[in-house]
């Protein structure tokens, strides 16, 4: 039913499409035989699928990503999809636009998304408005949190920190956002000297709180081994609570989507089964090369139940749903919930 449904949307601009579907979720959710329904048909409440991690008590492991819902407007009807946990944002202090449009594209050859939406959000306080609305109150939630795109990067600290505090009553983590390709000059934050100082002035903040909160730092999948081993050390000195890994690829290697065609649609991270390999590749590195210390979440290219026990079984405890979510709908968070039962119980 999914398959014809997606058929029929992918007909259209993705962007359209998207701001459509969460409204037909909101639809749903209002209604309550629909939500009955559809409750029913996804959501895999099991005491064998609570997991405790970082001190917060998930009611599953598979969560859904930053980006798909930016404003916190959604979280009450993606939360019948079954999710443990949603992680909304990239928030920003000040409300921003995003880059021009169109700046969201299906490569449906390669089941990817290629974006370059550039940090468009409300602004952090209108998220924490949205927030505050929420009726889930059980459903955990990530504040993912990243810079205005005028913001220098002498500078970029001081908007984290804003967002930070600002979020801090409202969300039960937080993750850094230094890794997106779609704001200039943004991944250079990833370099050892500005990340060190921003992750240590965070952990300031956050240790001043009466009960602090786990901060998390999301890489791209483009860094190199050594790269990651700074990043490892990183971690390390900051005592940061862990990683998300891995955003989006810039890499353009090893694609069925012709090239004339993913060059018209221009620059722009891509998503999807391109980064699922890579993606499990860097939790498995970064557990090894750890002993296992550093917690990680995993992310890219989950499309089936076997890729998030695959992310699972190279290190990360739990796992991030986007594009796997958009070509496969809420099935893929109850398949990979069931799969996860099923190992459990045998």
């Amino acid at each position: 039913m999914y398959k014809l449904f997606r058929f029929v949307l992918f007909q259209f601009d993705a962007e359209k499409v998207h701001y459509f579907v969460v409204g037909l979720l909101n639809q749903i959710h209002r209604f309550a035989p629909a939500r009955q329904l559809f409750r029913s048909l996804y959501v895999v409440q099991h005491p064998a699928l609570e997991i405790n991690f970082l001190g917060l008590k998930f009611p599953n492991p598979v969560g859904l990503a930053a980006g798909f819902d930016k404003n916190a407007q959604h979280i009450d009807a993606l939360a019948d999809c079954g999710f443990g946990f949603i992680e909304i944002g990239t928030v920003t202090p000040k409300a921003q636009p995003g880059n021009d449009k169109p700046r969201l594209f299906r490569l449906k050859a390669d089941q990817a998304i290629l974006n370059r939406m550039g940090f468009n959000n409300d602004g952090v306080e209108a998220a924490i408005a949205q927030l505050k609305a929420r009726h889930n109150r059980q459903i955990i939630i990530g504040g993912n949190i990243g810079k205005n795109k005028w913001t220098p990067n002498e500078e970029a600290a001081n908007d984290y920190l804003t967002c930070f505090e600002a979020l801090f009553p409202y969300v039960d983590y937080f993750v850094v956002n230094v890794s997106s390709p779609n704001t200039p000059n943004l991944r250079a934050l990833q370099e050892k000297e500005p990340l060190q100082d921003l992750l240590l002035r965070l952990q300031e903040l956050n240790k001043q709180q009466s009960q602090p909160k786990p901060i998390l730092l999301k890489i791209a999948p483009d860094l190199s081994n050594s790269q990651i081993d700074e990043i490892i050390e990183i971690v390390t000195y900051t005592k940061i609570a862990g990683l998300i890994v891995a955003n989006t690829t810039i890499s353009r290697e090893g694609l069925r989507t012709p090239a004339a065609q993913i060059e018209q649609m221009g620059a722009g991270g891509i998503s999807g089964k391109p980064v699922t390999l890579r993606a499990t590749e860097m939790v498995k590195y970064i557990h090894e090369q750890s002993n296992g210390k550093i917690p990680m979440m995993a992310v890219g290219g989950i499309h089936t139940a076997q890729d998030a026990l695959d992310k699972l079984a190279a290190g990360a405890t739990l796992v991030q749903l986007y594009t796997g979510f958009i070509y496969e709908g809420p099935a893929l968070v109850k398949a990979i919930n069931r799969a996860l039962l099923q190992r459990v119980q045998k």
